[in-house]
């Protein structure tokens, strides 16, 4: 991102100092048992559970997405209330009494996620950096995964040397497959990693075509990224990656990108150079302001464009309310409605 790269640099702390209290900062570092702790957290999000459908449903997946998918089982004679959708025409024909076709549902359906940890997500103004709500999203959504029995697996991104850009995690079932994923969320969100790393160029349109082979059809994709390296590259991929599967696009940003903070001149850098940004006057901080602005649009407009549902979580969020917003367990909000009302 064009004004702010590191939050340690905004901080003036060198890329070789970790003091102890740093290193139990919760908001800088997010540790094994942190993410292990959310697993009950967890138990509140329903990924089956966005009322915004577009595409037909089948299973437990009542959504917007596909589902697992089911498969053809038998056929039997038509009985009252049965969906006349699911008639079977052919075996109606031949035998000249109406039947139906029964489905199974297919026992999992695996979810990939594409976590970004750019050297821009190592950047947070208030509570925490914006590599540490990916991680916890990244850990929510994987825990949610397994509590369905499904497989999780994911892609990571970061930036370093050129064969180290990358980390790929077959889908594995369950728990097995989540804390696999925690394993390499502890790894990549370190702020120290990134630091030391050198200034290859991540490309996340490299990533995206990685993608489309880890995702095989029928995979349930979450994007997690402050998504500032998109451009018309970026829209073929997702393009062909949504063709065959359903993606979620989750914005990490922080309030200093919604919003210019007070009018002063404020030392910035990106890790190698440094500026300074000047929001003293009325031209500058509408400059910063349409900066920004424009980024958000064109965001919206690249998922809006490819029917992908695009939600934002702030590092001022709590994360897991956020989530719940668009994934709470409905069956428990009604029942604490009941009660309420």
């Amino acid at each position: 991102m064009s004004f702010f790269k590191h939050w340690f640099q905004s901080k003036k702390i060198k890329p070789t100092e970790r003091s102890e209290n740093l290193a139990v900062n919760t908001g800088t570092y997010v540790t094994s048992s942190d993410l292990i702790g959310l697993q009950q957290q967890a138990r509140k999000l329903d990924l089956g559970r966005r009322s915004y459908a577009s595409a037909s449903t089948t299973g437990s997946h009542r959504s917007r997405f596909r589902g697992r998918g089911m498969d053809y089982q038998e056929s039997r004679l038509y009985q009252a209330g049965d969906d006349i959708r699911n008639m079977d025409w052919r075996v109606t024909a031949r035998s000249g009494k109406p039947h139906t076709k029964l489905y199974q549902e297919e026992r999992e359906r695996p979810v990939v996620l594409l976590v970004d940890f750019n050297q821009g997500m190592f950047f947070g103004s208030v509570n925490a950096l914006k590599s540490v709500v990916a991680a916890k999203t990244a850990a929510l959504i994987a825990w949610a995964v397994a509590c369905r029995g499904d497989r999780i697996g994911a892609l990571l991104i970061t930036e370093g040397d050129e064969n180290q850009t990358h980390r790929e995690l077959p889908p594995k079932m369950g728990k097995r497959g989540a804390l696999q994923l925690i394993r390499e969320l502890v790894i990549h969100s370190n702020p120290q990693k990134a630091m030391h790393s050198t200034s290859h160029h991540t490309s996340l349109n490299d990533q995206l075509k990685r993608l489309r082979h880890l995702a095989h059809p029928g995979t349930l994709v979450f994007l997690i990224s402050d998504f500032y390296n998109i451009d018309a590259e970026t829209a073929q991929h997702l393009q062909r990656l949504s063709r065959h599967n359903d993606i979620q696009a989750i914005q990490i940003v922080d309030p200093l990108e919604m919003t210019p903070p007070p009018p002063e001149r404020y030392g910035v850098s990106d890790g190698n150079n440094t500026g300074i940004l000047d929001t003293r006057s009325k031209r500058g901080r509408k400059r910063y302001q349409q900066f920004f602005n424009q980024h958000h649009q064109t965001v919206t407009e690249l998922m809006k464009r490819h029917n992908i549902p695009l939600m934002q979580i702030s590092t001022a969020d709590d994360v897991l309310l956020t989530l719940q917003q668009s994934f709470g367990n409905t069956t428990r909000r009604a029942s604490v409605a009941s009660r309420a009302a």
